[in-house]
């Protein structure tokens, strides 16, 4: 059995998801490969204690990487666009990595 830590691997925070984030109130996350939307969603709803309307998933698929003269690929893995209720709202930047308020000494 999965837990919602092996589900949601990571978010993916690009200028394109901050937006998405910002603006539409869709979190994106990188998760697991084989994972399904009703497991993404619970673990979402889970891990950040908010409502989830809707999960839509697409796989990206590896691309060609170049270092050198060695040419090889970056791995595919499953994204994951998740639409939250109006009401809740989702802050990355809320906690920093030791787990305590950001802004503090």
């Amino acid at each position: 059995m999965s837990t919602a830590y092996d589900i949601i691997l990571e978010p993916i925070m690009t200028e394109k998801s901050v937006y998405m984030l910002e603006q539409e109130n869709k979190a994106t996350f990188q998760v697991k490969y084989d994972a399904t939307k009703p497991q993404i969603k619970a673990a979402v709803e889970e891990l950040f204690d908010v409502s989830v309307e809707k999960v839509n998933t697409l796989i990206m698929p590896s691309q060609p990487r170049r270092v050198g003269q060695y040419i090889g690929e970056s791995s595919a893995y499953k994204k994951a666009y998740v639409t939250l209720s109006d009401d809740d709202f989702l802050d990355f930047y809320a906690l920093d990595s030791a787990g305590q308020e950001a802004g503090t000494v």
